[in-house]
């Protein structure tokens, strides 16, 4: 029995075998290596990727009931030849199989050709075939600045209430309750600050649900001016020292 040329749409399950055989098929298989040039060495050959089918088949679409046809072929070439071109349109990951054989391939159709010729109404079509391979999205956490990866955020911490240690700034608290640095007006607002760059060491706050949160007050001049200062003591001489944010004196320059 000749060898059926089969391509299958997986996601519908729609198949459509050739109605002849083709004459020949040629199949490429295996790592195509890839030449680099090491400084001591000089050129090297190492193994690539692996090659995807690249060919085209050439074959008969019958308008007549040849005794060569495969059985059960319809003699209608327009119907094969529609779905051709619908799956090429489509850009349709296919399974392309010959059977009695190894190949089995994911593929997709380039656009096809074809063309009359002896006025028997007969299609020679080419269809050319473009091996498939899903991109794999390789996940990248970093925690680095620039231009680097994107920072992978931890999850918020959750608490009802937190003691305000030296060094702290509302935005810190926010990002680390909140996962959201800019809610620091909103929860000064909840905890009756009027400044929302003035905290100090040992200070208890309300830390409502998120959505509770009121909303944040329009700060001062005055206000912007206080450059989110923060008050620390020094642990060897117990003296009180101001300690001024960075991003906030930025901020109001």
């Amino acid at each position: 029995m000749a060898r059926q040329f089969i391509f299958k749409d997986t996601e519908t399950g729609r198949e459509l075998v050739l109605p002849v055989t083709p004459g020949s098929y040629d199949v490429e298989h295996g790592r195509k290596a890839a030449g680099i040039t090491m400084q001591e060495s000089g050129d090297v050959n190492l193994p690539g990727p692996a090659v995807l089918l690249d060919t085209e088949l050439t074959c008969l679409l019958p308008a007549q009931a040849y005794p060569f046809n495969q059985p059960g072929a319809g003699t209608n070439p327009w119907v094969y030849l529609e779905q051709l071109e619908k799956w090429s349109d489509a850009g349709t990951v296919l399974r392309f199989v010959v059977s009695g054989t190894p190949v089995n391939a994911a593929v997709l159709l380039d656009p096809i050709r074809y063309r009359e010729q002896d006025g028997t109404g007969d299609l020679y079509c080419t269809i050319p075939l473009r091996g498939y391979r899903a991109l794999a999205v390789e996940t990248t956490e970093s925690r680095q600045t620039g231009n680097g990866a994107r920072t992978v955020e931890a999850e918020p911490e959750r608490a009802e209430t937190y003691t305000v240690a030296a060094g702290d700034t509302l935005s810190a608290i926010c990002r680390r309750f909140y996962g959201d640095a800019s809610l620091y007006g909103r929860l000064a607002a909840a905890n009756g600050i009027a400044n929302p760059n003035l905290i100090h060491p040992g200070q208890v706050l309300k830390l409502p649900a998120r959505e509770e949160l009121p909303a944040a007050a329009t700060p001062s001049r005055s206000q912007k001016a206080a450059a989110a200062t923060v008050y620390g003591r020094d642990p060897e001489t117990g003296k009180s020292y101001l300690n001024l944010s960075r991003d906030k004196l930025l901020e109001i320059m």
